[in-house]
């Protein structure tokens, strides 16, 4: 059940509409940093590989037999080492995403506004990253003058716009701080539920290495 509910959180991290929109994109032959999915990879591993080991845990319980259970012992060792490791990364590399991000819209942004030679397929890029996070521009100058004279980027409201902070700088910071919180919690759940799987296998080894001796 645990395996089945991280591997169902990571399919919809993985497929959430607004990182897709995202990340997916491509600037020339330049496409959105997705170093992101590389810890929703993971979680997506350790939840199948998790819901199969806990039916071979299940069965030789069951069955009483010592070698399903230290398979199953092993396994959860195993994964219980790609999940801090998924941790580790996810705390590495949680600013080092959002940048990431961050330049690839710049360079976007700067494409369409000086009119370079890629300058629709940067107007593309832009359009889509202010209409998924409801942003405009890189910082509070772009963010509220945009607006006023390149109408084809930013169909928004000026006053609104000028109000409000609708920097996609923080957009994007938002996003991608919330999806690793969320993956963070997932990688502790999981971590603290294998320890006590890990104690159980344990305990029963013991248990029928005991009995088979009476």
């Amino acid at each position: 059940l645990a395996g089945g509910i991280i591997l169902g959180v990571a399919l919809w991290l993985r497929h959430d509409s607004q990182t897709t929109n995202i990340l997916y994109l491509q600037l020339g032959e330049k496409q959105a940093p997705n170093t992101f999915y590389v810890g929703i990879y993971i979680l997506i591993a350790v939840g199948a590989v998790m819901m199969f080991v806990g039916f071979l845990g299940c069965y030789g319980a069951i069955q009483e037999s010592q070698c399903l259970l230290g398979t199953f012992f092993t396994c959860l060792v195993i994964l219980f080492a790609c999940e801090v490791a998924a941790g580790i990364w996810g705390f590495v590399n949680k600013d080092q995403i959002a940048k990431d991000v961050k330049q690839f819209y710049d360079q976007a942004l700067q494409q369409a506004l000086m009119g370079e030679p890629d300058a629709n397929n940067a107007k593309a890029v832009v359009k889509t990253f202010h209409e998924t996070l409801d942003c405009c521009g890189s910082g509070i100058a772009t963010g509220t003058f945009t607006p006023v004279w390149r109408t084809d980027l930013c169909q928004k409201d000026s006053l609104k716009t000028f109000f409000e902070d609708t920097s996609c700088h923080k957009k994007i910071d938002e996003l991608f701080s919330g999806k690793l919180y969320l993956i963070g919690i997932a990688a502790v759940v999981v971590a603290v539920i294998m320890i006590f799987e890990m104690i159980l296998s344990m305990v029963l080894c013991c248990g029928i290495r005991n009995s088979s001796v009476y």
